[in-house]
């Protein structure tokens, strides 16, 4: 049998957040099935670190995967991301040392320069796995704000960056159709059309399966949650703030109350329960229609299940077309219709190709009424339908064929 490929991943998301467990763990997983084992280098929060630790060294335990973490700093701005460069730096040159890798594969950022460094010094072949315009989003957050000249200087370096990685990795991969076809639209890349491969983020369909649900979880949640079979529930997955339009989202759940009040609306987020409170006070939606809960992983599926759709807006931004969120195939993956807006990555096409739910093209009072008309009229969405969307568009096994894919062409020659 020929001998194991190496593969360094850097990832600047930890592997105690949630999103290291979801989106990078299964993935590199499946790949070690063929030949390949994997060093994960990632920065992690220091208080997830702590918790989370001895649960993900369980996930990674089975596979030819070793894990390094060094810690994430937040503070100072600009100078704490300086720092986390330099120390992923060291480490990943001290590893290479003793591993010889035969290819760095990296998520954009603070990765990707030590990737292209690895690339140029040592001459590792590069996989740019852009899973968001990085440098836009931190404009469209609110994170870098332009005006200011430091940040200023800040994105101009990293979209020359951007580029430069584009050229020079051995090959792209990203999240959406649209982020594609606007990567190859920049001109100022020498040698287009790169090969980009679309692997959108892909779901646990085991674990997000409505057939594997614990009724017995779900019947003690129900209670606690106060739900009664007669609430028509709206359910909202993930975190709040951002380019999450949470204000935008309480003006629609007011909206469908007007129309269905009985009407219940759950919010499973992890944290800021106090903004989801304050922005329902502020549009007159009574305490008892709101219902705040942080599920814990294997929680969230049971959760979801109590929905009758699932809503979600996100700021329909410059950045967002390169992105796929990872809420959407799991609300697929349970069969729930969503009620979300366009202009965020391929929703919208997905949403439609499947019938998995309601796109608003703007987001203001006409298209609020619009939406909820819909739904207080009984609109019909199969259930089934929306499964083999999610099984066709978000599985995880394809993902892993397609990065297979990928490797293979980077690799077959080294």
């Amino acid at each position: 049998m020929a001998e194991k490929k190496k593969i360094l991943f850097i990832s600047y998301d930890g592997l105690t957040d949630p999103l290291g467990q979801s989106q990078v763990i299964p993935y590199l997983a499946g790949l070690t099935k063929y030949n390949y084992e994997f060093t994960i280098l990632s920065c992690d929060k220091p208080a997830l670190y702590k918790k989370n630790k001895d649960y993900v060294e369980k996930l990674i335990a089975p596979y030819p995967i070793k894990w390094v973490s060094v810690p994430y700093h937040k503070n100072p701005p600009v100078l704490s991301s300086i720092f986390d460069f330099y120390q992923l730096k060291k480490k990943a040159k001290n590893l290479h040392k003793k591993e010889r890798f035969d290819m760095v594969h990296t998520r954009p950022g603070v990765p990707t320069l030590v990737a292209l460094w690895l690339k140029k010094k040592y001459g590792i072949k590069f996989l740019n796995d852009v899973r968001g315009f990085w440098a836009d989003e931190r404009v469209d957050g609110g994170m870098w704000n332009l005006k200011n000249p430091v940040f200023k200087k800040i994105y101009t370096f990293f979209k020359k960056h951007e580029y430069e990685c584009l050229e020079k990795s051995d090959y792209t991969t990203c999240l959406t159709y649209h982020a594609k076809t606007e990567m190859h639209s920049w001109k100022n890349i020498s040698n287009q059309p790169i090969p980009i491969e679309v692997i959108p983020c892909s779901v646990d369909m085991d674990l997000f399966n409505p057939g594997n649900i614990d009724a017995t979880l779900k019947e003690r949640l129900k209670i606690e949650l106060k739900i009664s079979d007669e609430d028509l529930i709206v359910s909202y997955l993930g975190s709040i703030g951002g380019w999450y339009l949470t204000e935008e989202m309480m003006q629609f759940c007011k909206t469908l109350l007007t129309k269905i009040p009985k009407t219940k609306f759950l919010f499973i987020s992890p944290h800021r329960h106090e903004v989801i409170i304050d922005t329902a006070k502020k549009y007159n939606i009574p305490a008892d229609r709101i219902m705040v809960k942080k599920g814990a992983r294997h929680e969230v599926p049971v959760l979801l299940s109590f929905s009758n759709y699932s809503l979600f807006f996100i700021k329909p931004c410059y950045s967002k077309i390169s992105s796929s969120p990872t809420k959407h195939g799991e609300i697929m993956a349970m069969g729930m219709p969503v009620i979300t807006n366009a202009g965020v990555g391929d929703v919208e096409e997905i949403t439609t190709k499947y019938n998995a739910g309601i796109v608003l093209k703007t987001l203001n009072p006409i298209a609020y009424e619009k939406a909820a008309e819909l739904i207080a009229g009984g609109k019909i969405f199969n259930k089934q339908e929306i499964i083999q969307g999610a099984k066709e568009y978000y599985n995880l096994e394809k993902a892993i064929q397609t990065y297979l894919k990928v490797y293979k062409s980077i690799l077959e020659d080294s």
